[in-house]
């Protein structure tokens, strides 16, 4: 259901701050119909447009919708969190973990965060173990999967 735009509720704008619940289900693969993350039945979420937090296309999907507003959206595989890039998949060896994650035990699955001096911190998943490198996914976790995002917008500032 969404609300009549005639009303004089504020319309989300691209620097707006938001209160809002949102549920994000994975729409494709594997995980397909796996909820990823659900406030409807919690706090409301806060989210600040233009902040990073949601990638640029599901932020556009809020663009000039009205407070009150209930929507459902879904993002196709290459849209949500773009499409998988083969490069972002690497080697790493056990002397640079040492160095930039502070560990080189890891299992595959585990998700490690990346602190290289002067730059800003980036997370890799764990693939593959070898006696001298580990092989990471620096993809994002959603990277090449469809989402549907269904949002209640609360507040709109």
């Amino acid at each position: 259901m969404t609300a009549d735009h005639s009303s004089s509720a504020p319309l989300v704008r691209p620097d707006s701050y938001l209160t809002l619940h949102y549920r994000v289900t994975i729409e494709s693969g594997d995980a397909a119909g796996q909820v990823l993350i659900d406030t409807f039945d919690s706090r409301p979420a806060t989210l600040q447009l233009g902040g990073g937090t949601w990638s640029p296309p599901m932020e556009a999907a809020l663009i000039d919708r009205q407070e009150g507003d209930s929507f459902s959206f879904t993002l196709g595989e290459d849209q949500a969190y773009l499409s998988r890039n083969p490069e972002l998949v690497q080697w790493v060896s056990r002397t640079m973990l040492r160095e930039h994650a502070g560990d080189e035990t890891f299992e595959p699955g585990d998700v490690v965060r990346f602190e290289p001096p002067g730059k800003e911190a980036f997370w890799g998943v764990c693939k593959e173990m070898q006696e001298d490198k580990v092989l990471f996914d620096f993809n994002h976790p959603l990277a090449g999967k469809a989402v549907r995002v269904d949002v209640s917008l609360i507040g709109v500032l």
